[in-house]
C-alpha cells in the first residue's frame, strides 16, 4: 500500500470565516489525505462579581464549535473522512450520547477518544459529575452504545498513544497496560503523540506488540516552525526534542523554521522506508510547512 498522509486540525477561534477555514485546509487535498481529525477544545467558564456581591458562572466560548466545523469540512471536501475527537472532560454520559446520536445523523464514521485535558485552575483532570474518568471508560461506553441501538458497529474508534509515556504515568510499562486496556474496551487504531527521534517511535511499536497490542499504530508528527518550540513543545507535551536538533536551532534561531521542516521531511522519510502505511500530522492551524513536508515526501 502507498504511504498516505492524515491530518489533525484545532478548532478555529471565534471570528474566522467559513471561507478562511476551508482555505487553510484546500492545500492538503493534492495529496489525498485519508481523513481530518478535528480537534475538541472544553468550554471556560468565569466567574463575575454581581452589584451584590455575589458571583454568577459565564460560559467563555472561544471557538467555533466541533460540529460545526466538521459540518464545514465534510460538505467542502467529501472525499476526506472528517474523525471529530471525544473527550471525557466537561461532559456527562448524556451528553456524550447525545453527541453521538449528532456524529451518527452526521454520518460521521471514525471518532478519535481522548481522556482530554485538564482545564486553567485544576492540578489533575476531573471527570464531569455522571461521566467518565479515563479514555478506555469512554471506549467502552461507545461500544455499550452501538450495542443499545442493534449491535451493529457504527464507529472506528482511535485513541492516543505516548512512546515517551503520557505525563501522568509513573513509567511507559504501565502506560502501555493502559493503552491495551483501550484497545481490549474496543479501539482500533492507535494515534501516537507527536515525537522527534524515529528511534523512540520504534521502541514504543516493539513494546506494545509484545504486551499484546495488535491494532495499527500511526505515528503522529509536527515539524518545529520556531526557536521557541524548543521550549514551549516539551512544557505543552511532555515531549524529548533531541539534542542534534536543539543545538542546531540554537546555533541558528532565525533558520528555526527551515531546520524544523528539514528534520520532519528526514523523520517521514525514514519512517516509510521502515514500512509506515500512515503519517498523521499535528498541523496546529498552520498549513506552509505541512504542505512542503507533503510534497517532498508523499
Amino acid at each position: 500500500m502507498k504511504p498516505f498522509p492524515s491530518l489533525e486540525i484545532v478548532q478555529p477561534m471565534k471570528g474566522i470565516t467559513q471561507s478562511e477555514l476551508l482555505d487553510s485546509i484546500r492545500p492538503f487535498m493534492e495529496f489525498g489525505p485519508r481523513y481530518i481529525n478535528v480537534t475538541c477544545h472544553r468550554d471556560e467558564y468565569e466567574f463575575r462579581e454581581e452589584a451584590d456581591g455575589s458571583f454568577t458562572r459565564h460560559l467563555l466560548r472561544k471557538r467555533i464549535s466541533q460540529t460545526a466545523v466538521c459540518a464545514a469540512v465534510q460538505a467542502a471536501f467529501p472525499e476526506v473522512e472528517v474523525v471529530p475527537h471525544l473527550i471525557c472532560g466537561g461532559a456527562s454520559a448524556d451528553q456524550i450520547e447525545a453527541q453521538l446520536q449528532d456524529f451518527k445523523f452526521m454520518g460521521i464514521r471514525n471518532i478519535l477518544v481522548l481522556r482530554g485535558d485538564a482545564i486553567p485552575g485544576e492540578k489533575r483532570f476531573s471527570p464531569e459529575p455522571g461521566g467518565y474518568a479515563h479514555a478506555d471508560e469512554l471506549v467502552a461506553a461507545i461500544r455499550r452504545f452501538e450495542a443499545a441501538g442493534g449491535g451493529q458497529r457504527l464507529f472506528t474508534l482511535g485513541v492516543g498513544g505516548y512512546p515517551e509515556k503520557h505525563f501522568e504515568s509513573p513509567n511507559l510499562e504501565t502506560d502501555i497496560q493502559f493503552l491495551k486496556q483501550k484497545v481490549d474496551a474496543g479501539a482500533d487504531q492507535i494515534i501516537t503523540q507527536m515525537f522527534f527521534d524515529n528511534a523512540v517511535f520504534y521502541d514504543f511499536v516493539d513494546r506494545c506488540r509484545a504486551a499484546g497490542i495488535t491494532v495499527p499504530i500511526v505515528p503522529g508528527i509536527k515539524p518545529l516552525s520556531s526557536a521557541r518550540q524548543v521550549e514551549l513543545l516539551p512544557e505543552s507535551f511532555s515531549i524529548d526534542i533531541p539534542v542534534e536538533l536543539t543545538s542546531e536551532i540554537t546555533a541558528h534561531p532565525g533558520d528555526a523554521y527551515r531546520i524544523g521542516q528539514e528534520w520532519c521531511k528526514a523523520q517521514c522519510r525514514d519512517l516509510i522506508a521502515h514500512g509506515v502505511e500512515e503519517i498523521h500530522f499535528y498541523t496546529m492551524g498552520r498549513s506552509e510547512n505541512v504542505v512542503s513536508i507533503l510534497q517532498d515526501c508523499f
